[in-house]
């Protein structure tokens, strides 16, 4: 994924105008992981969903594999900080609705949400429906909702952040398993800086808003991170310097 001096401005009322998002530029290479950090209010969503095709910029574009990026695509999945399960499906239900909408084959459909529901570990939930599950489990509907699709880009908007700290540090360690079991390419905005330090190969520091990419740090630590690697020297060095760049 290529993204190339991408602008969004959002209009008002009486001819006002916001503007969200300047002139960005950065690539993806297949199978990284980028973190993307930043103030509150900083445009950090909205870039996400220009990044999924959820709407058009005002300048600038998103090319995939060459293409311009002009709608959603298959290959581009997204999970969002609230996992918008439907309460009146049950978990497999909820999983199927991507490959409902596309007309997949109920046999197909079904054998799919088997599988990624064995991925994400709740195979045996999958009759119950959202009321009967903890926040965590929520999340990791929402993320099987997404893995359906088979993408080759997964879009993360703070899908942990309204997590405890044992849950989301539990799920960052699922996501990790994956996101490298899967070769997925991953992008994940995040408020937490030691999530984004643990997650990604390499972080974005976005502006205050008017967005545009203030410092970009490469994260050196092994993969797979080793257990306790966020209490190490090394990993609360890169933390303090990102914090260090990010202007509120």
């Amino acid at each position: 994924m290529q993204v190339e001096s991408l602008g969004k401005t959002f209009e008002g009322a009486n001819n006002s105008h916001l503007l969200a998002i300047a002139n960005i530029s950065f690539s993806v290479s297949p199978g990284e992981f980028l973190g993307i950090v930043g103030p509150s209010g900083s445009g950090k969503t909205t870039l996400l969903q220009l990044l999924a095709g959820l709407m058009p910029p005002t300048k600038g574009q998103v090319r995939l594999a060459g293409v311009p990026l002009t709608k959603p695509q298959p290959e581009i999945a997204i999970v969002f900080q609230k996992p918008n399960l439907m309460p009146w499906r049950t978990v497999l239900d909820n999983v199927l609705l991507p490959l409902q909408i596309q007309g997949v084959s109920s046999s197909e459909a079904e054998r799919r949400g088997q599988e990624v529901l064995a991925l994400v570990g709740l195979s045996e939930f999958a009759l119950a429906y959202p009321k009967q599950l903890s926040g965590g489990m929520e999340q990791r509907v929402a993320v099987a909702r997404a893995l359906i699709q088979q993408p080759q880009i997964l879009l993360l908007d703070e899908p942990f952040g309204a997590l405890d700290a044992l849950t989301r540090e539990r799920l960052n360690g699922e996501l990790l398993r994956l996101w490298q079991n899967q070769n997925l390419t991953a992008l994940m905005v995040t408020h937490n800086i030691r999530e984004a330090v643990f997650l990604a190969d390499r972080v974005l520091v976005l502006s205050p808003r008017p967005a545009t990419i203030s410092a970009e740090f490469a994260i050196n630590l092994p993969r797979p991170r080793p257990k306790g690697i966020e209490y190490s020297e090394e990993f609360g060095h890169l933390a303090f310097e990102i914090r260090q760049a990010i202007k509120d």
